[in-house]
């Protein structure tokens, strides 16, 4: 679903093909499940739709990392508020 392109961009391809590129902001693990938050590049910031955008992190089976939707609501927002929690810690630093 995905190749990484540098240190931190990487081209994600959704289901219908369409490429995005993607800012890395940070990653996390939560019950041995791994998350990364981006922002995306080609999108104004006062764009309705420009906002955090979350997705599980996997290896397959040659060691690739990948990337897929969160369709879980719940984990969603789990995952959403402990990525809201870091930044805020960031910012108060």
């Amino acid at each position: 679903m995905s190749e990484e392109y540098g240190n931190d961009f990487v081209t994600i391809i959704d289901d219908d093909g369409n490429e995005f590129e993607l800012e890395l902001i940070d990653s996390l693990s939560i019950d041995g499940k791994s998350y990364s938050a981006f922002l995306p590049t080609d999108m104004a910031e006062d764009d309705p739709d420009y906002g955090l955008i979350i997705l599980r992190t996997y290896f397959d089976e040659n060691g690739d990392e990948l990337f897929e939707s969160i369709d879980d609501d719940d984990e969603l927002q789990q995952v959403y508020e402990m990525f809201l929690a870091i930044f805020d810690a960031e910012d108060d630093e």
